[in-house]
């Protein structure tokens, strides 16, 4: 799995919806989930690439920039809310409705 490849894929979720780090891994054939985090962290292309529409499977925000609390989920949160993305408690509301899987 190549990064760029991982950078594609999230290029293509739209505004106002998330994916998650599985769908995003299924997507390219492999269950190297916490391999498409550490691409993920290692963004160079935001925003061009939205990296923080990316989340985990349960609905909740992950991680952001590489850490999972403080201002950088926060960070994440203002980022989805701005896209239309409703949160609460740390998980995106409504997360199926929201959910963008590939084809």
């Amino acid at each position: 799995m190549l990064n760029d490849e991982v950078y594609a894929l999230c290029k293509k979720i739209p505004k106002g919806r998330v994916s998650t780090y599985k769908e995003v891994a299924n997507a390219l054939g492999t269950k190297a989930y916490r391999a498409v985090g550490q691409a993920l962290r290692n963004n160079p292309y935001a925003p061009i690439v939205p990296c923080h529409r990316i989340i985990a499977s349960s609905g909740s925000l992950g991680g952001f920039n590489g850490k999972t609390s403080g201002i950088e989920i926060q960070r994440k949160i203002q980022m989805l809310e701005k896209e239309g993305i409703k949160i609460k408690n740390f998980k995106v509301v409504d997360f199926e409705k929201v959910l963008y899987h590939f084809t």
